[in-house]
This record gives C-alpha cells, sequence and structure tokens, in this order.
C-alpha cells in the first residue's frame, strides 16, 4: 500500500507543477557560469537551500541531474516526484545513509552526469551550509556552482525550510553563482570556512532572486 501511496504522489506532483509551472515565466541570470561545463562535457554540482527547490526542479527537468535524497520517509515522496521530471537520485544524507550516499554521488559523477546538493538539508537548521555537503566536490574535484530562485509572488508551507511555491502567473528567477573548487587537500577547518562562504553566497543570491519583482 505504501508504495502505491508514494507512486499516488509522484504521479500527481508531476500534473500539479506541469500545470503551475506553465502559467510561469522564468528568467534565469548568470546560467553561462554552469552552461560551459556543459559545453566542454564535465558534470558539475549544484547546491541550493532545500526551501527553493520546487521551481528549480521544474527548471532543470528532463536534464538528468543526480539528486541526493534523504532516506527519511519523506525522502520517498521525493525521489516519486522528482524522477518523472527526468532526475536521477541517490538516497543518503549528511546524518544517515551518508557514506552510501556519497559513494552513490561519486559513481554517478564519474559517469558524467550533474549532482544536486541540498546542504541544509534535509531537517535543516534551514539556511545553514553543512560542511559535509562538499565532500563530493572534495572528492571528485567538481566544480560547485550555488544557485537560488525567487518569485514575485509565492505561498511559504510552513515546515523548517519554508518551502516555497511559486504562484500562477507569477514571474521565477534563478540567478547562478560562479563555480567554486574544493581542495583535496582541504581540512575540516577549511572546510567549514567554505560552507560559511558559499552558505553567504546562496543568502546574496537568494537575495538577487527574491528582488525579480522590483527589477
Amino acid at each position: 500500500m505504501s508504495e502505491l501511496k508514494f507512486e499516488a504522489v509522484g504521479v500527481l506532483g508531476l500534473g500539479l507543477l506541469g500545470a503551475l509551472c506553465t502559467t510561469i515565466r522564468m528568467e534565469r541570470v548568470g546560467d553561462e557560469h554552469y552552461l560551459r561545463f556543459r559545453r566542454e562535457g564535465k558534470p558539475v554540482v549544484f547546491v541550493f537551500w532545500h526551501g527553493q527547490m520546487l521551481p528549480l526542479v521544474y527548471a532543470h527537468r528532463g536534464e538528468g541531474v543526480v539528486v541526493l535524497v534523504s532516506e527519511h520517509a519523506d525522502g520517498e515522496y521525493i525521489t516519486q516526484v522528482i524522477r518523472r521530471h527526468g532526475f536521477g537520485t541517490v538516497r543518503g544524507s549528511s546524518t544517515r545513509g551518508a557514506t552510501q550516499g556519497l559513494r552513490g554521488l561519486i559513481r554517478e559523477a564519474r559517469a558524467g552526469r550533474d549532482l544536486a546538493l541540498t546542504p541544509d538539508g534535509p531537517k535543516g537548521p534551514a539556511g545553514e551550509f553543512k560542511a559535509g555537503a562538499l565532500a563530493v566536490a572534495q572528492v571528485t574535484g567538481l566544480p560547485v556552482i550555488p544557485l537560488a530562485a525567487g518569485a514575485t509572488s509565492s505561498w511559504h508551507f510552513s515546515s523548517w525550510d519554508g518551502f516555497m511555491v511559486p504562484r500562477p502567473f507569477s514571474r521565477v528567477r534563478i540567478v547562478y553563482g560562479e563555480p567554486r573548487w574544493v581542495s583535496r587537500e582541504a581540512g575540516r577547518e577549511a572546510l567549514d570556512g567554505m560552507a560559511e562562504e558559499i552558505g553567504r553566497e546562496l543568502d546574496r543570491l537568494s537575495a538577487v532572486a527574491a528582488a525579480t519583482g522590483t527589477s
């Protein structure tokens, strides 16, 4: 019964997200920061705050990006929805199934697939970049591409991440930051510092994306 419930959520999510986003106009800023790697056939690691996931799923649908999804029960709902939008998934997190998740991501990266991580997931605190999210970039040498999404009008769930749902006929702006590389020799202190730096960049990009209605 649980499997049928998860599949039903996936099908429903596919239809609802598609219907919503066909009314939305999307604008991308700074996408040259990752497209140049696409042209060279090199994968990247996208990082973004968990609460901004919805418009990003639609914007990058059908690209084969592999997303790290929590092993918690609610992660199965996310898995069902994003797989139907052309994403791959690896199950795990920085707090549960971390080793399994890292191995899966490394395998997908070596197969040439882009990766996507929410460094404040799976349960928060919101907007806190966990240094463990940089492990796959450190091991593989892939560039980290921070990105953020904002809308002229949106709903926000009363969840830990304030999950954003753009309202119909709103305008969504997705902003991509410059690539960053994680040194293989970086120790814990350096990784913590880089996590703080990229976290601040995600906040800055989020502010730029949220200003879409004022420009």
